[in-house]
């Protein structure tokens, strides 16, 4: 281990701990805009990424591998691995956590600079573990940007950061505070041909669908879909037709045949 100021913390009380102590991610976001990131992998790309990270922490056994990856302006916290257990208020994880601190919401016109663009756009997802692996598979495809509606859950909940194994720090995320008028603005001003993405047998049919050079995808809410407002504020309605009764995909995975297809060469 060649850093020399490593922190062996002596109890688990140290106040220096206290945004890993079990608290909740509406908690975090309260208290300087701070998100928690779990495991090597994730941790990992954290510091590689443009966030800020405010700490780390990680179990003795962890220590040696992870020292040498750390700014030496980023604190290490190094603890025994059942009191990490009693910090963070359970057993299972890879004994290496960070405190980073969210970045300003990204720009609409930040995240349409490119000629071709595809923009996933999803007005009201709920579940924070969909909401990961949309991110993830947003990435693995190439879209430019995520656009969240309001009454979206937050991208950097815990569960979310996770499940998008941490390629939520390299795209960028544009929080909506009136979808329906970014809707416009997209198509309006910017040239976006939005897509909702439906289940009707009238709509047009996934494999014959064409891509635009900017392409905007609307995904629905996990349960009722897209509401009539924004299939309305679309200019057309794609379907994947679906076999032996089945009514419906996982929104991630509906998301991850959808981009394959519009982002394919």
């Amino acid at each position: 281990m060649e850093r020399f100021d490593v922190e062996y913390v002596k109890s688990i009380d140290d106040p220096r701990l206290a945004p890993y102590r079990n608290l909740k991610d509406r908690e975090l976001a309260r208290l300087g805009g701070r998100f928690i990131a779990e495991s090597d992998l994730i941790v990992r790309r954290l510091i590689a990424s443009n966030f800020q990270v405010e700490s780390v922490l990680v179990a003795i056994r962890k220590a040696d591998a992870i020292a040498e990856m750390v700014p030496e302006a980023v604190p290490l916290y190094v603890l025994p691995e059942d009191q990490l257990d009693a910090v963070i208020g359970y057993p299972f994880h890879t004994g290496v956590l960070a405190v980073g601190i969210r970045r300003p919401s990204s720009a609409l016109e930040n995240a349409i600079a490119s000629r071709r663009s595809t923009l996933v756009i999803l007005p009201e997802v709920t579940n924070a573990e969909n909401m990961g692996s949309l991110i993830r598979i947003s990435s693995a495809f190439g879209a430019d940007a995520v656009i969240l509606g309001p009454r979206c859950c937050d991208s950097f909940y815990r569960m979310s950061i996770r499940v998008s194994m941490g390629t939520i720090f390299s795209m960028p995320i544009v929080r909506s505070e009136d979808l329906l008028v970014d809707l416009a603005k997209l198509r309006d001003e910017h040239g976006f041909e939005l897509v909702a993405t439906v289940l009707a047998g009238d709509a047009e049919k996934l494999d014959r669908a064409y891509r635009p050079s900017r392409l905007g995808l609307l995904f629905g809410n996990e349960a009722t879909g897209l509401i009539p407002e924004h299939i309305t504020a679309c200019d057309r309605r794609v379907t994947l037709p679906m076999k032996l009764g089945t009514d419906s995909l996982n929104v991630a995975v509906a998301a991850g045949i959808f981009l394959y297809h519009f982002t394919r060469e």
